[in-house]
Formats: structure tokens, C-alpha cells, sequence
């Protein structure tokens, strides 16, 4: 009796979005507060949620959804940490694997980064996976870990908590079920209302484009990015939008445990040129937006002598161990390693180009890295590694990149996505940064 009355309420919700109407605050905090409850049954909620597929939100609308998101459950206590508080979400890519040495740099120069990330589906590889292929890695705290580690070693990586939006983490699993993880103002609100459950004091959202990307229009991209930096301007916090590319594989390594090691690498003052710019321009933003640098030039800058000098990499090594792993794993490479390699070469001459991305990330999971369904696991082992990458001349049967693998599994797949992935008459490249946005 008490559902059919909650959904016999909610059919004046539904139909002010059906209509194209804004829903008030108290019609939304009814709604979150009661799906968050359980007291509204999924049908009533996918019935809201596809209104706002189709309607969209406005901007006052789409804030106070996010609030009370926000409001859902506990916010991470940074209370007598010393700050400045500050992160980046990147909208996901192929070998996109900045935060990785991005945390520890900020660590190194003195501020706090509390990152809480997510996990990989499809052709996009998760920050929280990538770490967990160092042996012993745990990604799975407690708010009071979360706050011991960022406490101890100025940065964590930790996934959403049971408690923390746990509205969210609902409505996640129920767009994903029915169709509509790609509503925009829902993206928003998702990414946003994690972000100020951080207590942030500035954040730099790095949202893709490109056949690589979740989003590959970067028109659709720019609209994603304008409704998280109203949100953030409705909640005061200093925010920056870079919309970067994804036509091609950040970096060279596309896989759990060889990003990893490309991420030390990074984190050593070398590794690929298009991966320590993104590390330093976000950093150097940041940096800039909490005055612990007079502009973003001279913040990059001490983003890069942290790489260069080594405490960037002390530092990942002490969120290594204080997280359950094994300093060692990453101060001596020490990393699972797929015991078969083959070699993936040119079928034809030319200048190398990616024409679908998003093919270089099913091939890894169709190696066995990454995830299908949610239940799918990981190895994290296998993966690529490219010897030549986008613009480079190259003759048929040259060597393009190393396919890792484990007994043949799923090789031939993998093989097939590759061969589609590239062609060998690449014109001018898109420019890694498209566009800097702030709130």
C-alpha cells in the first residue's frame, strides 16, 4: 500500500518532466531521498530518470538535484587536516591513466589530494583497477582510512564508500540498466556530487573527445563540461574544465599493470611526452587555483621538478604501502607480467593514425583486461604497448606495438580490433588540448 501510494505521488513529478517542466526543490529531495530509501520503487525512478533523458535540466534545477545527491549520505571529514584539498576526474579514454602520477605530484607540493575513482567498463580502463595489479593495493576504505592515508601521505585513491552519495551509486546502477548512462545533466551530477563530497577547495575536470572518448563529439563534450561548471559556480568551488583528446591512446601503454609501469616511468621524470603534459598542465592549474603557485606556468613547473627529482615517486611508493601494498613493487618495477607476447605490425605504408580509438580498448578487453559486464574479472597482466605511435611514417611489417598476453586467449580477437583501429594515411593530428573552460 505504501509503494503504490509513493508511486501514485510521484506521478506529478513525472509528468512536470514529462512536460518539460523544472522540478521544485522539495519534489526533489522527495524523490532522492525516497529512491535512496528504497521507498520508491525502480519503475517510478527509470520513468524520472528517462523525463530527463529526453527533457534535460535546468540550470537551478540540475544544482539543487546534485545538493541533495550531496545530501544523500556522509561527506569525507577533513577536519584538523591541513589543506588545500584538491583533485581531477577525467570523463575516461583509452591508456588515460593522469591521475595515476597526477595525486602523488600534488602531494609532493604540499597540497592534499583526495581521490576518490572509479572502476573500468567497457573499452575504458578505472584508475581503481589499475592500482590493484600492484599486489596487495586497496582501493576499498572506510571514510576513516580514506582520511588516515590522505592524512599520512598527502594524497589516497579509494573508491565511493557505501556511505558516501549513496544516492549516486544508485541512480548509477539503475541508469546503467536502463539505457541511460548518457544523459548529461545526470553525468554531471554524478561526477559533481562525489567532487564536493571530497570538501574540495578546487577541482580540474579533464573531458575527452575523440573516437576514443565516452563522449566522442566534443560539441556534446563542451555541453557536459558547461553544466558541471554551472553546478561547481552553484556551489562555489574554484573549477576548471580542459577538453583533451582522444583520437589516439594516451601514452603508450594501454593495460592495468603496464600503466602502472608507465606511470612510474612518469613519475621518474621520463615516459611519454603527451602524458607528463597533461600531468603538469592539470597540476599546474591546480596548484595556481589554491596559491600554492603564482600561475599555472610556474605550477607546472614544480609539478615537473617533482617528477624530476624523485619525491613525486617517494611519495606514490608511501601511498603504495600505507594502502596494503608493497613499496618495492614500485620502486623496483616489480609487477604482474603476461608470460606470451606477439608482435602487432603494419599491414600497409603510410603515417600511422587511429581511426576508432574506442577499438584499441576492446582489444585489450577482449585480451582478458577489462570488463564486459560488471561481474567480469580482470587480468591484469595482459595488455599493449605501442613502439610507434599517431604521425609516425611507417613501411608494412614494421613492428607497432606488443600484444600481451596470456595462452592465446582471446588474441585473435584482439588482433582484429587493432587491424581496425589503425590505418596508414593519418592527416594532421587533433591538438591534445582543444580548449581550457573555468567556472
Amino acid at each position: 500500500m505504501k509503494e503504490r501510494r509513493l508511486a501514485m505521488d510521484a506521478r506529478d513529478v513525472l509528468r512536470t518532466k514529462r512536460d518539460g517542466g523544472e522540478l521544485s526543490p522539495e519534489e526533489i529531495d522527495a524523490f532522492i531521498t525516497g529512491y535512496s530509501r528504497g521507498e520508491i520503487p525502480d519503475y517510478v525512478a527509470s520513468a524520472l530518470l528517462m523525463g530527463i533523458f529526453q527533457v534535460g535540466m535546468a540550470e537551478g534545477e540540475l544544482a539543487y538535484w546534485t545538493r541533495a545527491m550531496l545530501n544523500s549520505g556522509a561527506r569525507l571529514d577533513l577536519e584538523g587536516i591541513e589543506g588545500p584539498f584538491v583533485d581531477k576526474h577525467s570523463t575516461g579514454g583509452v591508456g588515460d591513466k593522469v591521475s595515476l602520477p597526477l595525486a602523488p605530484a600534488l602531494a609532493a607540493c604540499g597540497v592534499r589530494v583526495p581521490m576518490v575513482s572509479g572502476r573500468g567498463l567497457g573499452h575504458t580502463g578505472g584508475t581503481l583497477d589499475k592500482l590493484e595489479s600492484i599486489e596487495g593495493f586497496t582501493t576499498e576504505l572506510a571514510l576513516d582510512d580514506l582520511r588516515r592515508v590522505l592524512e599520512s601521505a598527502g594524497a589516497v585513491f579509494g573508491a565511493q564508500t557505501a556511505d558516501l552519495v549513496p544516492a549516486d551509486k544508485k541512480l548509477y546502477a539503475l541508469r546503467d540498466a536502463t539505457g541511460l548512462v548518457e544523459s548529461l545533466p545526470l553525468i554531471a551530477s554524478s561526477i559533481l556530487s562525489k567532487k564536493l563530497a571530497e570538501g574540495l577547495d578546487a577541482l580540474v575536470l579533464d573531458v575527452k573527445f575523440g573516437s576514443g572518448a565516452f563522449l566522442g563529439d566534443a560539441e556534446r563534450g563542451t555541453e557536459l563540461a558547461r553544466a558541471m561548471l554551472s553546478i561547481a559556480r552553484s556551489f562555489e568551488l574554484p573549477t576548471t574544465v580542459y577538453q583533451t583528446s582522444m583520437e589516439a591512446p594516451l601514452g603508450r601503454a594501454v593495460g592495468h599493470a603496464l600503466e602502472i609501469e608507465e606511470t612510474i616511468a612518469c613519475l621518474n621524470g621520463g615516459g611519454p611526452r603527451d602524458l607528463r603534459e597533461l600531468v603538469t598542465t592539470f597540476g599546474g592549474e591546480l596548484l595556481a587555483a589554491v596559491r600554492r603557485a603564482p600561475d599555472r606556468g610556474a605550477g607546472a613547473a614544480a609539478i615537473a621538478a617533482s617528477l624530476d627529482d624523485g619525491s613525486a615517486l617517494t611519495r606514490f611508493a608511501t601511498i603504495v604501502e600505507l594502502q596494503g601494498g608493497d613499496r618495492r613493487s614500485v620502486l623496483e618495477v616489480d609487477l604482474p607480467r603476461a608470460p606470451h607476447e606477439h608482435a602487432f605490425e603494419a599491414a600497409g605504408s603510410g603515417v600511422l593514425g587511429f581511426a576508432d580509438c574506442r577499438a584499441i580498448g576492446l582489444a585489450v578487453c577482449a585480451l582478458g583486461g577489462g570488463r564486459r559486464v560488471p561481474e567480469d574479472r580482470i587480468d591484469p597482466a595482459v595488455g599493449i604497448v605501442w613502439e610507434r605511435t599517431a604521425g609516425d611514417p611507417v613501411r608494412a611489417g614494421d613492428l607497432l606495438a606488443r600484444v600481451h598476453h596470456r595462452d592465446g586467449r582471446g588474441l585473435d580477437e584482439a588482433l582484429a580490433h587493432l587491424a581496425s583501429g589503425v590505418h596508414f594515411d593519418a592527416s594532421d593530428r587533433s591538438p591534445l588540448v582543444l580548449k581550457r573552460l573555468e567556472a
